[in-house]
């Protein structure tokens, strides 16, 4: 197929349209936080410890990241469809075990099992950068994961009310059912938009080289993994945090989640709106500075003596909005060092990424024990942030040296 073809809804015949797209990156989302409020109650039916429990993110966070080494290639060989359609149909399957679970480790095998549907979140970008060329790829990506943005902001909430009225299980039973809906709508409109590759899959697997001698590609790769990482690392502390911290309740817990998923659509709103006139690495700086700056004022404020949720909750969704600028821009660069390479990049930048995401997440699952407070967390974000500051500096440093990327974007 010509992706230059205009996209037509439900012929597959076409490119994918743009719904499709975002609902298919939004259940990959979904899947990664709706459950959180309920993990406190996890712990208790499975009769475990909650760092145990935790790594129902982490593992799920690692095996992600293992996965997208093996998506990228397998897209750009072999297309984009046949791998996003089996990625929903493992999920289906792992979700079914999730509910029919009967001790935590077996719940865990299948949490595993689910990070299959972490193509959507690869494969979408690919497809997007499939479909437009390099220099509008990054507005593009930013309005996609900002109408993908409002799926985990509203899925924690929606997780924490399925938990009080029907117990943790309805957040696994309302992704089965939207899983199999995903599929239908996928086998209806989702057409290839990739040019079959020419070499074998072995042959793709060989390219990685030619990504990682590149130094701008690690630059990008370690910034989006360390302004990520603050994000994962609240995935994985947040809900300790607001259970034995501030005594929220599973609905009230999934409302605080929202606001870091609000500034998250906010983010990629500005990547939208303002990324080709700013061009990638000036959105990326801004996008790695703000975080910084909300956790440093969050840190402030309880020093001072601060004892209301929004102190924590609230100064996270700078978190959200960095991470909304950096990683549609940095995803663009990545993919653009070498653009025949489209896919494998973005699996392997989302390996380094995710990967770097679950080592965070278990780290403060760990540290989290009864007694802890919201430092240890807030200063495992804040490291974290600092260094995608320090990734993006050198970024730029790699930039004055060997010039622009051949992306046209105005000053």
């Amino acid at each position: 197929m010509n992706p230059r073809l205009r996209a037509r809804f439900l012929d597959r015949s076409t490119p994918p349209h743009l719904v499709t797209l975002v609902l298919l990156a939004g259940l990959s989302a979904m899947s990664m936080n709706i459950f959180l409020p309920s993990l406190p109650k996890m712990t208790a039916y499975f009769d475990t410890e909650y760092r145990l429990m935790q790594l129902s993110v982490a593992l799920y966070l690692g095996v992600s990241a293992g996965l997208q080494l093996l998506i990228g290639p397998i897209s750009d060989k072999y297309g984009r469809r046949p791998v996003i359609l089996g990625s929903v149909v493992i999920f289906l399957v792992a979700t079914l075990g999730c509910l029919l679970a009967p001790s935590a480790h077996v719940f865990l095998g299948f949490r595993m099992l689910q990070a299959a549907i972490v193509a959507g979140i690869v494969l979408s970008r690919a497809v997007v950068r499939d479909m437009v060329p390099a220099e509008e790829s990054a507005s593009m990506i930013g309005y996609v994961t900002m109408g993908m943005a409002v799926v985990p902001m509203l899925a924690p909430a929606l997780g924490g009310v399925l938990d009080q009225l029907f117990g943790w299980k309805a957040n696994f039973e309302a992704l089965l059912v939207a899983g199999i809906a995903l599929f239908l709508l996928l086998w209806a409109d989702l057409g290839e938009t990739a040019r079959p590759s020419e070499n074998s899959l072995l042959a793709q697997f060989r390219e990685y080289p030619e990504l990682l001698r590149s130094r701008r590609f690690w630059g990008y790769a370690l910034t989006t993994a360390f302004a990520s990482g603050a994000f994962f690392a609240y995935l994985g502390g947040a809900p300790y945090v607001g259970s034995a911290v501030f005594g929220l309740s599973p609905a009230t817990l999934g409302m605080y989640f929202g606001l870091l998923a609000l500034g998250y659509m906010a983010g990629n709103f500005l990547t939208g709106r303002y990324a080709t006139r700013l061009g990638i690495n000036r959105m990326i700086m801004i996008g790695t500075m703000l975080p910084t700056v909300g956790l440093i004022l969050s840190i402030l404020a309880f020093l001072l003596g601060a004892t209301h949720p929004l102190a924590f909750f609230g100064l996270m969704t700078s978190v959200g909005v960095g991470n909304g600028m950096v990683i549609s821009n940095a995803t663009s660069g990545m993919m653009s060092v070498r653009p025949a390479l489209s896919g494998t990049a973005s699996g392997l930048g989302g390996t380094i990424m995710i990967g770097g995401g679950a080592a965070l997440s278990a780290l403060a699952g760990a540290l989290l024990v009864p007694g802890t407070g919201v430092f240890t967390l807030l200063i495992i974000m804040l490291c974290s942030s600092v260094a995608a500051v320090l990734a993006m500096l050198y970024v730029l440093h790699v930039t004055r040296i060997a010039g622009e990327l051949d992306i046209p974007l105005p000053d």
